[in-house]
């Protein structure tokens, strides 16, 4: 993983002992609420409903063990024992004091960590295909990419005030692992007919209130151009984007408004004016990103082993968590590993401090040291021995982090939802602890086979409920916590958004009314159906009659 120089060293902690003297001006009342604003959010500081939130930053989600156990011992001195893995492979606590952030600051930035721009109207967290440089079907690695973009995005001033936030997820496999299309650019890294390395280049994409998938402006754009071609999107949002409605100040609407052709010609127009200009990238500086990103110190193991496969014949439940959590990889003798955070009783995503040390010596023990962070809130371990699969299940299954149910229907996203955060309309971790204890049995799950199950506290959608399978979004009705179901939403290739099935419903009606979509499932599905494939068949009305078949429709009386 990327190393920092002493350049990219003295920045971070410039920037620290910056944001220490603005706490220290704030507490002692010589800095504003209204001026100090704008400081703490950049520095990914929130005030949420019963404490401040801090965001940290891990950039393609990579996390090495030393880190790893940095955040646990964050998580013992200034929270309550643990944290939260985002969508967006950011780290975050939801109870620090307002005086220990700069603290946590410093701590972090002496392992190469930072909250930058996890807020604010900037280029967010740049996100990354979590298997990159192990999956078979990969073109390319990206994360060279991705990391020379991020050296280009951080503190960058020209994009530092922009109309609203702004994501970008680089994919290079045939799957695409990170959702390209719910990004404000999606840059999926592709061959073309010449054998040459470039860019498919994606843009308007994202959820929340007005959810639009992106479109494609540009099918080839060489490598060398990422970052002109990049300024050149950002140019024409900064110059359009509107500024005088915070509903409609995403990129999504701008292309939404322009429509895709004249958006990208557009940025064609601006383009001109940079390509080929400073900001090319060159052999050399490719070759010094990628030299952090080489591979490990791989051994020649054969592709099979006698041992593993009688170890995965004689002993079920380790052959059910092979089947579930673990995926190919590209060097014979080796895989992949997804370490679960959903084991039931938790909220999706948290993580204790005796988690992260776990993660951190099974990362060393197994994965040349590293963790990474998946959107879907668990932890792959990218570089794990086949002859160590055995070994790393059993010391996982005692951390609690080897539950078989990776895809399946307790593999939920969840956001932290009304519990903590202030937008929130609802509350979403006690709905994902009902649906756990519902459906807590195996058996069953596997029988359900795979399915997403995304759920957001608000139209926000950092649980991104619009792709799921099934999503469930909080509403108020009333000052009442409400949840509204949408069925055949999908990620990855192909990603949809999901349709809303109908009136929403009280708290305690949810997951029966979950019970109900899998039974329609179960009644309609073919051999070896999926749920989404059913969906796609047959459509929503046969799920929205039966969850609605005890529902009086209510009719208005006729105005004569």
């Amino acid at each position: 993983m990327y190393q920092y120089d002493e350049h990219d060293q003295r920045l971070l902690d410039e920037r620290v002992a910056q944001f220490r003297d603005q706490m220290r001006r704030h507490l002692a009342g010589e800095l504003p609420d209204d001026e100090f604003r704008p400081l703490r959010l950049q520095n990914g500081l929130y005030i949420q409903r019963h404490a401040p939130m801090f965001r940290i930053s891990v950039p393609y989600g990579h996390l090495a063990s030393r880190q790893l156990r940095k955040l646990a011992h964050l998580a013992r001195s200034y929270d309550r024992g643990y944290a939260h893995f985002t969508t967006r492979t950011n780290v975050q606590f939801n109870w620090p004091k307002l005086e220990d952030v700069p603290e946590m600051l410093a701590e972090l930035a002496s392992v190469q960590m930072h909250a930058n721009q996890t807020s604010g109207n900037c280029i967010r967290n740049i996100t990354a295909d979590p298997f990159a440089g192990v999956a078979a079907d990969e073109v390319a690695d990206p994360r060279p990419f991705a990391e020379i973009l991020r050296q280009w995005a951080t503190y960058n001033p020209e994009f530092a005030f922009l109309p609203r936030k702004f994501k970008i997820a680089f994919n290079s496999a045939a799957e695409d692992r990170v959702v390209l299309r719910v990004y404000d650019i999606g840059l999926d890294l592709v061959r073309n007919d010449a054998g040459e390395l470039g860019f498919r280049v994606l843009v308007g994409g994202g959820l929340g209130r007005t959810p639009i998938l992106g479109e494609e402006i540009k099918p080839f754009l060489p490598w060398q151009h990422l970052i002109s071609y990049c300024e050149a999107i950002l140019r024409v949002y900064n110059r359009w984007g509107r500024r005088d409605n915070l509903w409609k100040a995403r990129i999504k609407i701008l292309v939404k408004a322009l429509g895709p052709e004249e958006f990208g010609r557009q940025v064609e127009e601006e383009w001109a004016n940079s390509k080929d200009g400073p900001n090319t990238i060159t052999e050399a500086e490719l070759a010094r990103v990628s030299a952090h990103f080489a591979p490990p110190a791989y051994e020649a193991l054969p592709a099979q082993d006698a041992a593993f496969d009688e170890l995965l014949a004689g002993n079920k439940a380790f052959a059910t968590w092979i089947k579930r959590n673990v995926r190919a990889h590209r060097q014979p003798g080796y895989a992949a590993v997804v370490l679960s955070l959903k084991k039931t009783g938790t909220a999706p995503g948290d993580v204790t401090a005796e988690q992260m040390d776990a993660i951190a010596d099974l990362a060393e023990r197994f994965s040349f040291g590293e963790a990474r962070m998946l959107h879907e809130q668990n932890v792959a371990l990218a570089d794990v021995r086949r002859t160590d699969l055995f070994a790393l299940w059993q010391a996982a299954r005692e951390a609690g982090l080897a539950t078989p149910n990776i895809g399946l229907l307790t593999d939920i996203i969840c956001c932290p939802g009304g519990d903590f955060c202030s937008l929130a309309n609802a509350r979403s971790i006690p709905v994902a602890d009902a649906i756990q204890r519902r459906f807590d049995d195996l058996d069953y799950q596997h029988d359900i086979g795979e399915i997403e199950l995304n759920i957001s506290g608000c139209m926000n959608s950092c649980g991104h409920h619009h792709v799921g399978h099934i999503g469930i979004l909080g509403v108020d009705k009333n000052d009442e916590e409400w949840y509204q179901i949408t069925v055949g939403g999908t990620q990855g290739n192909g990603t949809t958004l999901g349709k809303v099935i109908g009136p929403s419903f009280a708290q305690d009606e949810v997951v029966d009314v979950i019970e109900k979509l899998l039974e329609t499932y179960v009644e309609l599905r073919h051999e070896d159906e999926r749920f989404i494939d059913t969906v796609q068949r047959v459509g929503t009305e046969p799920f929205k009659a039966r969850v609605y078949a005890d529902r009086q429709p209510q009719r208005k009386a006729a105005h004569v």
